[in-house]
């Protein structure tokens, strides 16, 4: 009997079924607190002020590797991402508010900084119209920047290149050669991560403005000449005295955006 029993167990531990053991278990796996998960999806918004404090390495890579668990068509696993700290990071929002600044003095110069795709559409058309002018208003509103107000409002779009000061900045790359298809599973890995990093007591901020610098994004990361670079990120821990932080946009009910049929 338990030489049958020890012969069994190497059988279980064989490579060859090591994969349908652990399969197993995530379809058995039951979540304990399931009010944690949906208190960290509900809680994650775009944060905009963070506090200098450290994130722990063994924090980012636990993060990154949750982050990873995110669907993918075929599981080609799309997504490459660059972390930058330190003078890594400082170098890269030197070089892009050099270049913010530059473009809003010479606006002849915005054929040199082209995002690598359309992240928004060329034409806005309601409901989106009126949302993203809402967005807007609500956020400088917030901030006690009125309309006509360019130095301010210039100003705190550069934020976005200073990563709103947090500690990580997180660059996004994808192979051009991969299609649309790659940039839905990219989107899953991100809310993985900002969801995971939520839970973890950070927050976030995914960000496209960097798009139209990526030019410069991509030599400063050391980016191949397949890569793209799909969006940043900035991640740390919120600065909760900041006034900015008061600001969370709103959601539609499920109402307006379902259709059953049965």
């Amino acid at each position: 009997m338990w030489q049958v029993w020890l012969i069994f167990a190497q059988a279980v531990e064989t490579p060859e079924s090591r994969s349908g053991t652990n399969l197993m278990s995530q379809l058995n796996a039951l979540i304990p607190d399931p009010s944690s998960v949906d208190a960290a999806i509900e809680n994650r918004f775009c944060v905009r002020a963070f506090l200098p404090d450290q994130v722990p390495r063994e924090m980012l890579e636990e993060v990154l590797r949750l982050a990873s668990r995110a669907p993918s068509g075929s599981n080609a696993q799309p997504w490459k991402v660059y972390v930058l700290q330190g003078a890594a990071k400082a170098g890269l929002v030197e070089k892009t508010c050099a270049a913010h600044d530059a473009l809003r003095e010479h606006p002849e110069l915005e054929s040199k900084f082209r995002p690598d795709y359309d992240y928004y559409p060329r034409s806005w058309v309601d409901p989106y119209r009126a949302r993203r002018r809402q967005n807007g208003l609500s956020l400088y509103g917030l901030l006690g920047i009125g309309k006509g107000e360019s130095d301010k409002m210039h100003a705190q779009h550069q934020r976005n290149f200073k990563f709103f000061d947090a500690p990580v900045g997180l660059m996004f790359t994808l192979d051009r050669g991969m299609g649309q298809g790659s940039l839905m599973d990219y989107g899953m890995f991100m809310q993985n991560l900002m969801v995971a990093a939520r839970a973890r007591g950070l927050h976030s901020c995914a960000q496209a403005a960097w798009n139209t610098y990526s030019s410069i994004v991509l030599e400063h990361i050391g980016a191949g000449p397949q890569e793209m670079l799909v969006c940043g990120m900035s991640l740390g821990f919120p600065d909760k005295d900041a006034l900015v932080n008061e600001f969370s946009t709103p959601r539609d009910p499920v109402q307006a955006f379902t259709h059953w049929l049965e």
